[in-house]
């Protein structure tokens, strides 16, 4: 099948994990999200160590962000994202709960959506650590819609504390 004539934009996606083997779940979430239909992973960020969000008792994250192409929509890419968190076992709780796996869809394109299923870019991702240090790895100028330079918004959360994992 050809891809002449489809639109591609790149899109970022943030990637955590708290149980059953957090390292495991990030790293075959890459291998799926490289097997996307219509989707090709550009790069992903190293593998960062966090506090839960909410100050709740349990185990660590281990977050990333991947840079995507593809020529899904918005809502496909949601779709296919929430599949593969099922593939891994992933239950929804409460908010915050732990996980096997999470993604969430940061950024697309310079896209700017507000939907009942979606919002783009992600509505908390500015004051996230454990999103923005992997996201700058990856895209350092990255512009976030309607938001501060990602340094500044790294900046804004320096009490947030994080550790970037040195792994082969």
């Amino acid at each position: 099948m050809s891809n002449f004539g489809k639109q591609y934009n790149n899109a970022y996606i943030a990637l955590g994990s708290n149980l059953e083997d957090p390292i495991w779940q990030i790293r075959s979430a890459f291998e799926k999200i490289a097997r996307l239909p219509d989707t090709h992973l550009i790069q992903h960020s190293s593998l960062y160590k966090s506090a839960p969000a909410g100050g709740l008792n349990q185990p660590d994250y281990i977050n990333a962000v991947a840079k995507i192409n593809t020529s899904l929509t918005p809502f496909e890419l949601l779709e296919v994202l929430l599949s593969i968190e099922s593939q891994h076992g992933r239950v929804r709780k409460f908010r915050n709960a732990p996980r096997t796996l999470d993604l969430d869809i940061l950024l697309y394109g310079d896209m700017q959506l507000n939907d009942d299923k979606l919002i783009i870019p992600h509505p908390r991702m500015s004051q996230r650590a454990f999103v923005l240090y992997p996201l700058s790895e990856i895209a350092p100028s990255c512009h976030i819609p309607g938001h501060d330079k990602i340094d500044q918004l790294i900046a804004a959360c320096s009490n947030q504390i994080i550790e970037r994992l040195n792994m082969t």
